[in-house]
């Protein structure tokens, strides 16, 4: 679980909007996609690590992944969340 502190600032590190934390819905969802390796990051390399939670942006267009604990906030890691088909949070 990301530290509340932390989550308080972090922010996009494209458009610096803030991030909330993934529901248990959309991480169950995007770890079935990685399992079927459909899901690619925005580098539009396939995700083949399951995650443990993520960061989701203002905007709900992508979500950045957590693993081991800590938030990959990275633009080419990130995960565009249209590839889930109308997951709207």
């Amino acid at each position: 679980m990301v530290d509340a502190e932390l989550l308080k600032i972090l922010v996009c590190p494209e458009d610096k909007t803030p991030v909330t934390p993934a529901d248990g819905d959309l991480v169950t969802k995007i770890n079935e996609a990685i399992a079927a390796k459909t899901l690619q990051n925005r580098a539009g390399e396939t995700v083949t690590e399951a995650i443990e939670g993520g960061l989701v942006r203002e905007d709900r267009k992508y979500l950045y992944p957590i693993r081991e604990d800590i938030p990959v906030m990275l633009v080419d890691e990130a995960i565009p969340l249209e590839q889930l088909g109308g997951h709207d949070g």
